[in-house]
């Protein structure tokens, strides 16, 4: 009998775990993965990949991991699994947050850092607004390396639904493994060894979302 491959989406209290759960258990359909919403730490130790989503305050989003008991089985999955995080959850990743001042996972080297747009004007006249709300095209970046398999068939300069106000900046550029442009180029997607994540939320953004979702529960780093 074959054992059943599991994924955990972390739910500690913050993050946008309907959705994000019902588009893993889209992408995972036919493909013998089982999808568990994971509410306690064994389930998260027990998975064989992990989905940390975010959404909020970067200190609530810190608070709520801790208190929450999940700090510990999140920082286990992520050097013994492969991990993704989603959108707040991939701010976490780095060592620190602009936003209120936190520190962070300290799992990738780099700042969380606000856009900085005042008086920019947009392409259209307008001028940007921050938060960033919409559709944008997503860059899959090389760095003189393959596109990440996690890209898989997804076309490069594809859209991907942003909602954000801050950004990473991630200290070596080989971890960077994607980029939009909102005023100027940020990293949208970063990636080292067991681990990717996007800014972009993929159960938001239709088709090449649930590619994402999909390329993840197959991808054997």
């Amino acid at each position: 009998m074959i054992a059943t491959k599991t994924v955990a989406v972390v739910d500690y209290g913050m993050g946008n775990l309907r959705s994000v759960t019902q588009a893993v258990v889209h992408a995972a359909q036919g493909s013998g993965v089982n999808v568990v919403w994971a509410r306690s730490p064994r389930e998260v130790l027990s998975a064989d990949r992990v989905v940390l989503p975010g959404q909020g305050g970067m200190r609530d989003c810190m608070r709520e991991l801790r208190d929450s008991g999940m700090l510990n089985a999140v920082l286990h999955a992520a050097a013994t699994k492969p991990l993704m995080g989603v959108c707040v959850g991939m701010q976490m990743l780095l060592d620190h947050s602009d936003e209120q001042d936190v520190q962070c996972l300290g799992l990738i080297p780099g700042n969380v850092v606000k856009f900085a747009l005042d008086r920019q004007i947009q392409p259209d006249g307008s001028r940007y607004k921050v938060p960033q709300m919409g559709w944008n095209q997503v860059y899959q970046s090389h760095n003189g390396a393959p596109v990440h398999p996690v890209w898989g068939d997804v076309p490069d300069g594809s859209y991907f639904y942003f909602v954000h106000s801050f950004y990473v900046k991630p200290s070596d550029a080989r971890h960077n493994a994607g980029e939009a442009d909102y005023g100027g180029r940020f990293c949208a997607a970063v990636a080292r060894d067991n681990i990717f994540a996007t800014q972009f939320h993929p159960e938001k953004s239709a088709d090449h979302g649930l590619a994402l979702y999909r390329n993840f529960l197959h991808w054997k780093p």
